[in-house]
């Protein structure tokens, strides 16, 4: 299983920009991946910072890399 900084290596290296961790959190939970709850969130029902429409595909293709889904 690959992990959060392996998957934003990848993002970077094919499509350019740094995906946050919570937008990573955010398509991994809404593609059925099970995470954990990180020490500094917030809310436990409610994301901050969700995942940008515009983003979420390229966070999907680095799962689908990673066979993560």
């Amino acid at each position: 299983m690959a992990t959060v900084i392996d998957i934003q290596g990848y993002v970077k290296s094919v499509y350019g920009f740094v995906p946050k961790t919570c937008w990573i959190a955010d398509v991994k939970e809404s593609c059925g991946i099970s995470v954990k709850p990180a020490p500094n969130r917030i809310s436990l029902i409610k994301r901050e910072n969700p995942c940008p429409p515009n983003k979420r595909k390229a966070i999907e293709n680095a799962l689908r890399h990673f066979k993560m889904m």
